[in-house]
């Protein structure tokens, strides 16, 4: 099962991706590989020497124990100290932010792509949905006409 944060692909330009693990509960693994979670909203930021996903949601599991479960709490990324600290000097260099674009499973694991990401303006976001706008429109212009 994959979760994408589509929400993420208009609001940034993203520059890189790349595979991160994630510290969860043995209830929140049954969840995410149901489909219950979603990634609106959330971020990466590092504190120290270790990378932390906040604010990203996933639902509780049917079948677990719902006592003293938050559904937005922070959650560890498992990284190399390497791929942390090229991050950490790419953030503070050049204006950019770290954003999770999707949750699936990796066999038994559950990974995240993270997003090495820029801000688009107000403008950049009107270009693109004018864009995507006359691409459909010549589509449906030469539906029926090339054979």
């Amino acid at each position: 099962m994959k979760i994408i944060n589509r929400k993420a692909f208009f609001d940034y330009t993203i520059t890189d991706r790349f595979e991160a693990g994630i510290q969860l509960t043995g209830a929140e693994v049954k969840s995410v590989r149901g489909g219950h979670g979603k990634l609106e909203g959330s971020f990466v930021r590092i504190i120290g020497s270790e990378a932390y996903l906040i604010n990203a949601q996933i639902f509780p599991y049917i079948y677990a124990r719902l006592e003293g479960y938050d559904p937005k709490r922070t959650r560890k990324l498992l990284l190399h100290k390497k791929e942390i600290v090229s991050l950490k000097s790419k953030i503070e260099g050049a204006n950019l932010t770290l954003i999770p674009l999707s949750w699936y499973n990796s066999g038994p694991l559950i990974k995240l792509e993270v997003g090495l990401a820029r801000g688009k303006k107000k403008y950049e976001k009107r270009e693109a949905i004018k864009r995507e706008d006359q691409k459909r429109e010549l589509e449906q212009e030469f539906r029926g006409k090339i054979k």
